[in-house]
């Protein structure tokens, strides 16, 4: 289970979720303000440097804004498979991070460096088979990425798969996928997680780096307009339909055939067709809880009255 004194940090037991192009350290040191753990992946950062010197800023506006009070620390995603995976381990462990989320990859590589600096590792996982093997791989906590998440989407149901992960593991598991409100993360405490991921709510914020008309576009969705495609990155992805079709695409008529190799040289950097992330946006199904673009603050404050309220429900 979560660690005690993480746990008496946290405001909500609630992970402000890592995205491509849209978590930077504004976003990431407003949630920690808040009271919930700030994630990104390295990548954003554009590089080893580049990381270093997020690292130093979300650190200096956390703990300069927070004068001495508690704050949630700040948890980077180490992409496995990425070609700066080193660089990028060298410059979190000298940062001594306290939290990382690994994906793309077996946490094997890293989980004994970050184990030295008092690290807490968390893995991405879409199956039971995969949950398994980085167990074995020394990893500390599991992210179990289930069906309605936004971005490369996992398969599974929260319900079923955190009750058989929970049967066979006893450390922290974080849900992620379709986390849209306050009742939401109370449902996933009593499922038998110790946290939970969100976020296209987070994407929604004028801390995140996401484009405007990404946020507006947020706004105005329901899970109606989220689609589940193979068109853009190879892999199940849950897309927008209103940005495929700003693209000039049709949503109905996609090529769901697509190799990854294709999907990257057709809507990859310098592809022919519209670049995913870019001029194709994701979300996941808690896109429908989108209401307003507000600061992170706002969402939080929405969110701990939301699970509260939750709590006195039940008594």
């Amino acid at each position: 289970m979560l660690d005690a004194k993480l746990k008496a940090r946290l405001r909500l037991p609630l992970i402000a979720a890592p995205m491509l192009r849209v978590s930077g350290p504004a976003l990431v040191s407003a949630a920690c303000r808040a009271g919930v753990i700030g994630a990104f992946p390295t990548a954003n950062a554009g590089g080893p440097e580049g990381l270093d010197d997020w690292l130093t800023r979300i650190a200096a506006e956390v703990r300069e804004a927070n004068a001495g009070a508690p704050y949630a620390p700040w948890c980077p995603n180490l992409i496995i498979r990425s070609p700066h995976m080193a660089d990028d381990l060298a410059v979190l462990i000298r940062h001594k991070v306290e939290i990382v989320i690994t994906s793309v990859g077996s946490p094997a590589a890293v989980t004994a460096p970050l184990h030295d600096i008092g690290a807490l590792v968390l893995a991405d996982v879409a199956t039971l088979k995969h949950a398994e093997k980085a167990i074995a791989a020394g990893a500390d906590g599991l992210v179990l990425l289930t069906a309605g998440a936004g971005g490369q989407t996992g398969w599974m149901n929260g319900f079923a798969f955190v009750r058989a992960v929970r049967a066979m593991f006893d450390g922290p598991i974080v849900l992620a996928g379709g986390v849209v409100d306050g009742h939401a993360l109370l449902a996933a405490e009593v499922l038998g997680c110790d946290l939970a991921y969100m976020g296209t709510p987070f994407i929604a914020t004028a801390e995140s780096l996401a484009a405007q008309g990404y946020k507006d576009m947020l706004v105005g969705a329901s899970m109606d307009d989220v689609l589940l495609t193979k068109a853009f990155s190879g892999l199940q992805t849950n897309m927008l339909r209103p940005s495929i079709l700003a693209a000039g695409l049709d949503p109905d008529n996609l090529d769901e055939s697509i190799t990854l190799r294709s999907a990257r040289e057709m809507f990859g950097p310098g592809g022919a067709g519209p670049r995913r992330w870019v001029d194709v946006w994701s979300a996941g199904h808690s896109v429908s809880g989108v209401t307003a673009v507000q600061p992170v603050a706002e969402l939080v404050e929405a969110l701990a009255r939301d699970y509260a309220g939750a709590k006195g429900r039940l008594g």
